[in-house]
């Protein structure tokens, strides 16, 4: 899949959610809060880690959580979104990765990926979890944002965003097992977004629902061995 970066891609993604009566930056924003909720749940304040954005495409999530870190990192495969994401955001560190991530093993606290997997071809899902644990640390945390193929509105917006044909859309309990296959511990899983508005009292009622398969997307978070 290709598309061009930056306003182009918020444009075609928020075609592609356009029923759903929010922007697409409320959906960017929903997995940034919670990934740092998991991790100040599972291993600590983030301004005291260092975390890796696998598959950052033009770093739209990164414009909530580059402050929150000590340091935040990004790869991705293609060149002209990891430009976009640098004039994006200037604080962040961005690396071009190809099938191996350019880093030494266990080189950072928490390692997080956003929509990615269902992108990549279903055999290629065991490589990118075992890539995302070799580089985190021992007792570190890996988390992995993806559809909920159970939610008929996140199937159709998938529908919509590939033209009509669906994707391979992952489930929990298979991103469970590959996390579990890659010593990787899983911590906790969430169903997330369940409201598409901005509320307190709705983000309090979400938290009730975490457990039930209705949300428009899930994470799983690992701690690793």
């Amino acid at each position: 899949m290709s598309f061009d970066a930056g306003e182009a891609y918020e444009e075609r993604v928020q075609r592609a959610i356009s029923f759903a009566g929010q922007d697409h930056e409320f959906f960017v924003e929903a997995k940034a809060r919670e990934l740092l909720d998991l991790v100040r749940t599972h291993i600590g304040e983030p301004r005291e880690l260092r975390a890796l954005d696998v598959g950052c495409g033009v770093g739209l999530g990164d414009r909530f959580l580059a402050q929150e870190f000590s340091e935040l990192h990004g790869t991705d495969v293609d060149p002209v979104s990891i430009e976009a994401a640098r004039r994006r955001n200037p604080s962040v560190e961005y690396t071009l990765a190809d099938e191996r991530l350019p880093y030494p093993d266990g080189s950072f606290d928490v390692v997080f990926a956003a929509g990615v997997m269902h992108v990549i071809d279903p055999p290629s899902w065991p490589a990118f979890i075992a890539e995302a644990a070799r580089v985190t640390r021992a007792g570190g945390l890996v988390a992995a944002f993806e559809h909920n193929p159970l939610n008929p509105l996140t199937r159709l917006a998938a529908r919509r965003w590939y033209g009509g044909r669906l994707p391979a859309l992952l489930g929990r309990r298979v991103l469970e097992r590959l996390f579990r296959s890659n010593r990787l511990s899983v911590a906790e899983t969430r169903y997330i977004v369940f409201f598409p508005w901005r509320s307190r009292i709705l983000r309090a009622v979400e938290k009730r629902l975490r457990r039930l398969p209705l949300g428009a997307q899930f994470v799983v978070a690992g701690r690793k061995a």
